[in-house]
């Protein structure tokens, strides 16, 4: 069984045009191979208000984002465009360079209302990270959902109580949406090679561990029954499940994926492993040749 070995709050900030976002307090080699881990809102726009991520570029990861409430227009240097409204999700490798912009959809941004999801940051190893970009959109109505004892989950890549996601992803990742009932609980099956984390955003939660011999006991207060509130990511210890008892109704994401072992170099939006590396890719932006400059 998996437990908890450590709970990580969150802060407040401000990116993109002007947007809040709650995110750990500490990234990187921490929650490999996540990179960043940003809940947007949830905020409440008035008419005119709502505000974006205007055009940037990215390279060297992918980007995930996942929409609970709102609806914002995207588009990218490749020629992708399209809408993102409750339940959809949008992955995107970035690879050798892109392009993109996700601001509210022109509608919305008129009418205002709420804006509510996530966009998170997925390490890419070396050899992938000049790959070719590439782009998957998949719908809510595409996106699987399964429902059991208490237990909704929206799996959006790997796998729970027994639904696939379709995501194509370049590296083994689980992200699943959950809502729990109060009482409910939740065994979910995580490779033992992979990293896993569990990230709050409504709720009390419960992660339950049998107790056993162990020759590195964890610290004291973490390990076993540890509670996980709202606003709180909890790094999972290794082994190949996890139970989880929502103790309030409760909303989380399950989060996992490979040790990348490599150097992190990053200064904004790229991501790569030497510094050189960074100073060249801002060289390629500054010369569009990232994947058909739109300006």
């Amino acid at each position: 069984m998996r437990s908890v070995v450590e709970i990580i709050p969150t802060h407040t900030m401000m990116e993109g045009g002007g947007f809040t976002v709650r995110r750990p307090s500490r990234m990187g080699r921490v929650m490999s191979p996540f990179l960043l881990i940003d809940e947007m809102g949830p905020v409440d726009y008035g008419p005119g208000e709502a505000v974006g991520a205007p055009w940037h570029p990215h390279r060297g990861f992918e980007t995930v984002t996942y929409l609970l409430d709102g609806r914002m227009r995207h588009e990218d240097s490749a020629g992708n465009k399209g809408e993102l409204n409750p339940g959809d999700v949008q992955w995107m490798t970035a690879g050798r360079g892109i392009i993109h912009s996700e601001e509210p959809h022109e509608d919305f941004k008129k009418t205002g209302g709420r804006t509510h999801g996530f966009q998170i940051w997925v390490n890419l190893p070396s050899k992938y990270k000049m790959m070719s970009p590439r782009y998957q959109e998949i719908p809510a109505t595409e996106s699987p959902t399964v429902e059991n004892g208490g237990i909704w989950a929206r799996v959006i890549a790997g796998e729970c109580l027994g639904t696939t996601s379709s995501i194509d992803t370049v590296i083994p990742i689980t992200l699943i949406h959950v809502k729990a009932e109060e009482g409910a609980s939740l065994m979910q099956r995580i490779d033992p090679m992979l990293n896993a984390m569990i990230y709050v955003f409504g709720g009390k939660i419960t992660v339950v561990n049998q107790p056993r011999v162990r020759k590195n006991p964890f610290p004291p207060g973490l390990g076993v029954n540890q509670q996980v509130r709202n606003g709180e990511l909890a790094l999972l210890s290794q082994g190949d499940e996890v139970e989880i008892k929502s103790d309030l109704a409760s909303e989380f994401l399950v989060l996992a994926g490979p040790e990348i072992d490599e150097p992190i170099a990053r200064y904004g939006p790229f991501v790569m492993n030497t510094m050189e590396e960074i100073n060249q890719a801002f060289l390629d932006y500054q010369n569009g040749n990232f994947a058909h400059s739109p300006h």
